[in-house]
C-alpha cells in the first residue's frame, strides 16, 4: 500500500502579514492538486499533516484560521488530517499507526528544509520507501530548497526525488 503525505500546507504560509509568509503558492498548490488527484486515482491513502505551536497566540496558534489546511487544496472528508506539535510528524502523533500496512510514501509540503525533511528522514529510518515530489515542495527561497534536495540525495541515496511530471507517468 502507498500513502501521500502532505506536510504543513497551512494558511500561515500564505497569510501576507505572517512572519512565515512564503509568497504566492498558486503554482505549487496547482501542482499539489494534480498530485493529489493522481494519488487518489492510484488508491493512495491521503494524509494531511498540520503544524501547531502549543501556547502560541500568534504564529501557528492552535485553533486559529492560520493553522487550517489551505482551502484550495483538494481535501476530502475521507483523508486523514493529523496535527503535530514538533518538527517531526512522527513525534508523539499517530502517524505510525496510520501508516500500518503502507510500505511506500510520497511526500511534499512546506518547508522542505524543515518539516518535510524531518518526515523524509524519519520515514527513511523506519524503512519506508520514500519519494519526494520536488515541485510540490516549498522553502523560504530556491537556494534552500535545492540544497535540501541535494543534501538529502547525498545522505539518503535510496530516497527518490521526482518532478510532478515524472510522478504522473507512474
Amino acid at each position: 500500500m502507498k500513502a501521500l503525505i502532505l506536510v504543513d500546507f497551512e494558511n500561515e504560509w500564505i497569510t501576507k502579514d505572517s512572519e512565515y509568509y512564503v509568497g504566492d503558492l498558486k503554482d505549487v498548490l496547482d501542482n499539489t492538486n494534480k498530485l493529489i488527484a493522481h494519488a487518489r486515482k492510484k488508491g493512495f491513502k491521503i494524509i494531511f499533516i498540520k503544524h501547531v505551536e502549543k501556547g502560541s497566540e500568534d504564529s501557528f496558534a492552535e485553533g486559529s484560521k492560520r493553522t487550517e489546511i489551505i482551502s484550495s487544496l483538494d481535501r476530502k472528508k475521507s483523508d486523514v488530517v493529523m496535527t503535530k506539535y514538533k518538527i517531526s510528524a512522527f513525534y508523539k502523533t499517530s502517524l505510525e499507526k496510520e501508516l500500518a500496512g503502507v510500505d511506500s510514501i510520497v511526500v511534499c509540503g512546506v518547508l522542505a528544509n524543515l518539516c518535510v525533511r524531518s518526515l523524509v528522514e524519519d520515514a527513511y529510518d523506519r524503512e519506508f520507501k520514500v519519494g519526494v515530489v520536488k515541485d510540490c515542495c516549498v522553502a523560504m527561497d530556491e537556494e534552500t530548497l535545492e540544497f535540501t534536495f541535494k543534501d538529502l540525495r547525498a545522505t539518503r541515496a535510496e530516497v527518490e526525488f521526482l518532478s510532478l511530471k515524472d510522478f504522473l507517468k507512474r
